[in-house]
């Protein structure tokens, strides 16, 4: 008598492949979440460089500005994003504060990023 061929039965086969494309599936949602994840790092930092060269910008012209709100928009990595920067004064009267936002195209009128300073009033 022969004895009966070795290997995996029907039920095994497809056990094993209904875990493998579990598995499989697992790892390609896992790699999506890294990638949006990635693109919306991208974004921040963007953004906050943009907010780090309005401060910059009202730092190095000198100029005293006055309170109130400015928009703009600016170009960073060949992507278009708005500013939004509120001038307040402080107890200090050499100085005034600047609460400057940052916002994708994509973000509506969620900011991306944030940044606070300080202008000092140039003497003259």
């Amino acid at each position: 008598m022969k004895p009966a061929p070795r290997g995996f039965t029907l039920l095994e086969t497809l056990v094993a492949l209904t875990i493998l494309a579990i598995a499989l599936t697992a790892a390609f949602r896992a790699l999506g979440v890294a990638t949006q994840s990635s693109a919306e790092l991208r974004d921040r930092l963007l953004g906050d460089w943009i907010a780090e060269n309005r401060l910059a910008e009202l730092r190095a012209t000198h100029v005293w500005p006055e309170p109130g709100s400015n928009e703009g928009q600016a170009v960073q990595a060949g992507r278009s994003y708005r500013w939004r920067e509120e001038i307040r004064g402080t107890p200090n009267p050499l100085f005034r504060r600047a609460d400057i936002s940052v916002y994708s195209e994509d973000s509506g009128d969620h900011a991306i990023a944030r940044l606070s300073g300080y202008v000092v009033k140039p003497l003259r």
